[in-house]
């Protein structure tokens, strides 16, 4: 075992395949499966549809039944006997004479119950509220036969329903009777008759004898009057059209079929347990799902087995190149302390060139770090180094003491700005400093030009407080306002409007100086885009400033220039988002 172990450790990629493709094999047993999934399901929904149209059947034929005694009502409604007896007790004053009218209208009633036997009972109220009651009777409480009369009152003349209760079982059709003769329509109420319909009888003569025959009018169940499960369970059906489907009722599964009369708005169901109808189907199905999902079972950890021994190399490459990616190529060219040297596959073969490229990329990035940070360190320098600051400072001390002494108040204070911007210009200090120390410069440098240009020199700077702790390398924003009075301020006669101000964008903070001079044409701003356009003067070009900036902050800072001929010219310096503390 541990020698085929070792020879599959080393077999080749397209070895370990076949033996995958072997194992597909199995899996098509799932594939069948499936299929026989399938078959099992095309079976029930036949078997569902059928059980369904079953009901339709049924439910047709007990609303023709209910049909027909709803037609009966109407005959002896409109039988001439019958309103002929009632026109008469309605007129007599006489008891003697009612009660022999009555006694008629029973003889006459007798014809219509004796030969239908899906009615208990036939009830009829004359003008006087008198009763005459035949067939199977039993008291009605006064408060429903009150009910009774009043619906039927209110139909004027048509058939109501009034649905079983506690007290009595039976379905009851009731209606008006009105008055006529012949070709006169006087329509006077002359009476009402209910009858009491056997509703067991129907339903056993006429409906599926499987499961449980339910008829409901909303939420009201009209038969059967007992059930042994709460039928608000079978809530969804109830207002439904026609259709089907399965519910777990008291811990029991139960098959529902349920039609909705379009005429009555009543719904027909066959509530049916699910196992009883389709206890050999589940079995078959159980059995068949258990073998089979058994066997997918053994084929998928197989399956498993097989892809880890493959997927693993895979993942521990992947995790390499994200140290990689994230530059930390010393742990991208490490081994786990749990990892096993790699196989001599061709997996194995791609770790160690890997490997090997990760060893020699990190050498010449940690050159060429190297090299870079000494030439940005060499040329700032060097540009520091332009000014002897000594004797600077030494002859602007001079000057200094000489303008108080002769009290010329306005040169002091521009050898104070001049000396203060020389001190930072060459101080070897951080070259990253805060706004706020990088506008006391600019504020030093204004100075001085104000004394130059006086009224034709108008400077803003709107900058909130909260701001001036963000960082920014040195001589970022003077280089950018000397250029701005260069370009702008100089060539023209007339007042010139040189601002500085910050604005929020998504991704960024953004520094911008703006003049109102003559702007530049597209392809000299084009150039200096590009570099290629060498700014008068030996100071800090933009380039400079754009270098720095994305040394300092990332790739995603700098400097952009918006500007053309006419609209003057703004320069966008764009720093972290985040407030550094």
């Amino acid at each position: 075992m541990q020698k085929w172990f070792v020879s599959f450790k080393h077999m080749k990629i397209k070895n370990k395949l076949s033996l995958l493709i072997a194992l597909i094999v199995a899996t098509t047993f799932a594939f069948a499966l499936v299929v026989l999934q399938y078959a099992f399901s095309v079976y029930d929904e036949q078997l569902y549809q059928k059980s369904s149209q079953v009901l339709h059947l049924s439910s047709s034929a007990i609303e023709k039944e209910l049909e027909r005694i709803e037609q009966l009502s109407f005959s002896v409604a409109t039988d001439t006997q019958i309103q002929s007896l009632l026109r008469s007790i309605a007129d007599s004053d006489s008891d003697y004479d009612r009660l022999t009218l009555r006694q008629r209208l029973v003889d006459r009633l007798l014809n219509y119950v004796g030969s239908e036997p899906s009615l208990y009972s036939i009830h009829v109220v004359d003008a006087y509220g008198a009763q005459q009651d035949l067939g199977s009777i039993i008291p009605i409480a006064p408060d429903k036969r009150a009910s009774i009369l009043k619906l039927a009152a209110e139909a004027k003349g048509e058939a109501r329903w009034t649905y079983p209760d506690a007290s009595d079982p039976a379905l009851i059709l009731s209606r008006d009777i009105r008055s006529y003769s012949g070709t006169l329509f006087d329509l006077k109420e002359i009476g009402t008759i209910f009858m009491r319909i056997n509703m067991d009888r129907i339903i056993q003569e006429l409906a599926a004898e499987e499961g449980v025959f339910m008829m409901t009018a909303g939420t009201v169940v009209i038969y059967p009057s007992r059930l042994d499960f709460d039928p608000s369970a079978l809530q969804d059906a109830l207002f439904a059209g026609a259709g089907y489907f399965i519910k777990e009722i008291d811990h029991q599964t139960y098959f529902v079929a349920y039609n909705r009369s379009a005429d009555t708005g009543w719904t027909y169901l066959n509530v049916t347990p699910f196992n009883r109808i389709f206890k050999q189907i589940v079995f078959i199905k159980e059995l068949v799902v258990i073998v089979f999902v058994f066997i997918f079972a053994v084929a998928i950890l197989c399956g498993i087995r097989f892809s880890r021994s493959l997927t693993r190399p895979i993942e521990n490459l992947i995790a390499r190149m994200k140290l990689a990616e994230k530059g930390n190529f010393a742990e991208a060219n490490v081994l786990a302390s749990d990892q096993e040297p790699p196989a001599m596959d061709e997996l194995g073969l791609l770790h160690r060139t890997f490997r090997l490229m990760v060893e020699r990329i990190n050498a010449l990035i940690t050159e060429n770090y190297a090299s870079r940070l000494l030439i940005k360190e060499t040329e700032f320098k060097a540009l520091q180094a332009q000014i002897n600051p000594h004797f600077l400072y030494n002859t602007l001390e001079s000057i200094n003491w000489m303008a108080k002494v002769n009290k010329q108040t306005r040169i002091s204070q521009m050898v104070q700005a001049l000396a203060f911007l020389l001190r930072n210009a060459v101080s070897l200090k951080e070259p990253i400093l805060t706004l706020g120390e990088e506008l006391e410069m600019v504020r030093n440098y204004v100075t001085i030009q104000k004394f130059r240009f006086e009224d034709r020199l108008s400077f803003q700077m709107e900058l909130e407080e909260r701001e001036y702790a963000r960082k920014i390398p040195k001589l970022t924003l003077q280089p950018l306002l000397e250029n701005a009075i260069h370009y702008a301020l100089e060539p023209s006669v007339n007042t010139c409007t040189i601002a500085i101000y910050s604005r929020d964008e998504a991704d960024a903070f953004c520094l911008i100086v703006e003049d109102d001079g003559p702007g530049m044409p597209p392809e000299t701003l084009e150039l200096l885009r590009e570099g290629k356009l060498v700014a008068a003067g030996n100071g800090i070009g933009l380039l400079n400033i754009d270098e720095r900036i994305r040394f300092a902050f990332g790739e995603r800072c700098g400097v952009d220039i918006d500007s053309a001929p006419g609209r003057g010219t703004r320069v966008i310096i764009k720093l972290p988002k985040e407030l550094e503390g």
